[in-house]
């Protein structure tokens, strides 16, 4: 039986309709392309507290689980991943890039201005998001 392994998303929007965006480096997985702050839910941890760590770990801000909802799930069709979208309403502290050695860039973007180079299924995602949209599906061609 296949254990599927589980990642964490967060969809941070300010009050000026801008997503915090990261450009991923020195990863080895989709290298020059904007994704979101994110990682895998390790063993025992539920989803909420994974989200809480990376975005402290990644972006210096503080989240509460109590203001955090998830608003989307991506199963991916070709590999043993779900991936799992949240929010929140609100966040403590300024973010910054606390791992320049696998993020080599951090700013906000319009949620209708992403940029060319976003993962697909990350620029997928946030336009779920954006149309109410809670469930969609990767393909292989889409990753």
């Amino acid at each position: 039986m296949l254990k599927a392994k589980v990642a964490a998303h967060l969809i941070l929007v300010n009050g000026r309709n801008e997503i915090l965006m990261l450009r991923r480096f020195n990863t080895g997985f989709k290298d020059g392309e904007y994704g979101l702050v994110a990682g895998h839910v390790e063993d025992g941890e539920s989803l909420k507290s994974a989200m809480i760590r990376e975005a402290r770990e990644e972006a210096s801000i503080v989240l509460s689980p109590d203001e955090m909802e998830v608003v989307g799930v991506i199963p991916s069709l070709f590999d043993e991943y779900v991936y799992f979208f949240l929010s929140v309403d609100g966040w403590c502290g300024d973010a910054k890039n606390m791992e320049p050695d696998k993020c080599d860039d951090m700013r906000w973007f319009h949620l209708g201005d992403l940029p060319e180079n976003t993962v697909s299924y990350i620029r997928q995602a946030i336009g779920n998001y954006v149309d109410g949209k809670w469930f969609s599906e990767i393909k292989a061609a889409d990753i």
